[in-house]
């Protein structure tokens, strides 16, 4: 896939995460209780990752590659996906979708050039520089405009 093709479909990810950020928080809000609607939506996520697999997948893993796995990464990132979701639909209600999208998305991006300059993860370094920190530096200076009251 060409870069200009993964940066739209990251855009329409990144729209998307909006979307399910203000339905679920408004299902937060009606049933009063934003762990409930994360488990509702992540049991949802789930019954729809199942069926996508199921029809999209030609060739499982054996054995011999799921015991390679190391047992933290089977529940760590749900943890942080519990964790970062509920967040989200904990405070949307409270501060706004695009205050909380704002700061959510810096609090990524803030972490994200951190880990890929150490390499973290085993993913990719990618060095910090100048342009990335002045991108930084710009995204907050924009974060400070969308929330100025």
């Amino acid at each position: 896939m060409n870069q200009y093709l993964l940066s739209l479909l990251a855009l329409i990810g990144g729209a998307f995460l909006a979307l399910q950020g203000s339905l679920n928080a408004q299902l937060g809000l009606l049933l009063k209780n934003p762990l409930l609607a994360s488990l509702i939506a992540f049991c949802s996520s789930t019954c729809f990752a199942f069926c996508l697999v199921l029809l999209t997948t030609k060739h499982y893993p054996n054995a011999i590659i799921v015991r390679e796995v190391p047992i933290y990464l089977w529940f760590a990132g749900g943890l942080f996906s519990l964790i970062g979701i509920s967040l989200y639909y904990y405070t949307i209600p409270k501060l706004g979708l695009s205050t909380m999208i704002s700061f959510g998305l810096c609090g990524q991006l803030v972490f994200a050039v951190i880990a890929g300059h150490f390499g973290w993860f085993g993913l990719p370094t990618e060095p910090m520089s100048l342009q990335r920190l002045g991108g930084l530096a710009a995204m907050i200076v924009g974060i400070l405009l969308i929330n100025l009251k």
